[in-house]
């Protein structure tokens, strides 16, 4: 039986010489990647699908024109797709199966129709277009995924508070703020985090990376995100206000915390006590009161520590750091509460 394989961009392709009458079928065909080793699909003109070559595809493979079998050469091949030949039969694979290989870069796949997707990597194109905005993708099931952001469809809806989603893999990474689950874990430090990118985020912490730097003033930022809320300060924009007191914050995330200190909604409760809380992050840091997680280290002595900020105001006892001043005498502190006990003394009455 002839494999499939894809040339590399620089190598010319042969036509089939048995060409397929069914080639010029004037119906709307399945585009390249559809592929199957008996049937055949038509291109759908309708949105969800996108655009096609308009040309049949077919991989035959009737016995009469299997070389092994009838000794005639076998006319097998990809239709009229172009970019895509016929290859003599590829090895099996130690459990039997044939795989197809990318020429370009050597990356094997069981399905033909996988390495035609994979070879859009290569060959840059997007065949499914959105009709509403123009955006095009490589596979159909992107396009339909981004059809939901103009239809406004979430399919996917948490069992516990009933939010819902555009894709499964979002509700997956919410569910993880009911259950606690923290699958990816900092290897310097122990902190766990819901989702990978944050894990990433959070290791250029510890590399002291920070690749996002501010034009005005230079200062960098470890994450995006941080760079915009920064950049707001220069532009002085604060576009989301509260409408209950007027307060206004530059990002939407924090309006929508701001508000839940008015309705009194507190959507994070732990699974151990009930205890109910406005942010994911507090729900965080209190189940360490359960599990006894310690995550933040001392390098200098060891001692371990629930929260950040405990291990930052231990670490100035190594360092002597008193960064917290009093404004009638000068004395420092190493932490505000000290401060403010200290500040009694001049505010008090004999």
């Amino acid at each position: 039986m002839s494999g499939f394989s894809i040339p590399a961009r620089d190598g010319t392709v042969s036509e089939n010489q048995g060409r397929n009458p069914q080639q010029d079928c004037p119906e709307q065909v399945e585009p390249h990647g559809t592929l199957s080793g008996r049937a055949e699909g038509h291109v759908s003109q309708d949105p969800e699908r996108g655009e096609g070559c308009g040309i049949r595809h077919r991989l035959k493979r009737q016995q009469g024109n299997h070389p092994s079998e009838k000794g005639g050469k076998s006319n097998n091949g990809v239709g009229g797709c172009k970019g895509l030949k016929e290859t003599p039969a590829q090895p099996r694979n130690p459990e039997g199966e044939r795989r197809h290989t990318c020429t370009e870069c050597g990356k094997s796949f069981k399905r033909s129709s996988n390495l035609i997707t994979h070879w859009r990597i290569h060959t840059g194109e997007r065949p499914y277009k959105c009709f509403d905005c123009g955006e095009s993708f490589n596979v159909s099931s992107n396009l339909i995924t981004h059809r939901r952001l103009h239809t406004g469809e979430k399919p996917y809806t948490c069992p516990d508070c009933g939010k819902n989603f555009i894709v499964s893999s979002q509700l997956t990474i919410h569910q993880r703020i009911h259950t606690g689950e923290r699958p990816y874990q900092c290897s310097e430090c122990g902190k766990s985090y819901i989702q990978s990118s944050a894990l990433v985020k959070h290791r250029r912490t510890h590399m002291a990376e920070k690749p996002y730097k501010c034009p005005e003033c230079a200062k960098s930022f470890t994450v995006s995100t941080a760079l915009i809320r920064h950049q707001r300060l220069h532009m002085g924009e604060r576009s989301y206000t509260c409408p209950e007191c007027g307060k206004s914050f530059g990002v939407n995330s924090d309006l929508i915390r701001h508000q839940r200190l008015h309705t009194g909604e507190r959507p994070y409760k732990c699974l151990d006590c009930g205890r109910s809380y406005t942010q994911s992050s507090a729900l965080i840091r209190h189940q360490r009161i359960h599990t006894g997680e310690k995550p933040y280290k001392c390098p200098s002595c060891g001692k371990s520590f629930s929260q950040r900020s405990n291990l930052i105001k231990h670490q100035r006892i190594h360092t002597g750091e008193k960064p917290y001043r009093c404004g009638e005498c000068e004395k420092c502190f190493s932490t505000s509460s000290n401060l403010v006990t200290h500040q009694r003394l001049h505010t008090r009455v004999y």
